[in-house]
């Protein structure tokens, strides 16, 4: 029932704008939650690589005094793999086009985040 909802929610994310092509609900483990992926895309790898940079991100952030971890992104020539905390126990991972608008898609994925963060 409560993956449903998680279902749910990222494909309301994705379907927020056409610049968001998948997204991934993760734990902090690298757990695969829930995911609105493209086939062909490998989960467990997603997930791992997901829980390491978030983790990673998060104590650079605290090392260099840049204070709590709002997102981690990375820019690539094919697009954007952007990373953001949903609550102490999961991350929301999402890949977007190289060309998004990417102050529409960071509010998306914040209420995304509440909303998942809440079903947690």
């Amino acid at each position: 029932m409560r993956t449903d909802k998680f279902q749910q929610a990222l494909k309301e994310l994705n379907g927020s704008t056409a610049d968001i092509e998948a997204s991934a609900l993760i734990s902090i483990d690298g757990l695969m939650m829930a995911s609105a992926l493209p086939r062909g895309m490998d989960e467990d790898r997603m997930g791992a690589m997901s829980a390491a940079l978030l983790s990673l991100g998060d104590r650079a952030a605290h090392e260099l005094t840049r204070g709590s971890l709002e997102r981690v992104l990375i820019q690539g020539e094919r697009g954007y793999v952007i990373m953001s905390a949903v609550g102490p126990e999961a991350v929301l991972t999402v890949l977007a086009k190289s060309d998004a608008k990417l102050g529409l898609i960071f509010l998306d994925i914040k209420r995304a985040a509440e909303t998942l963060s809440h079903l947690l």
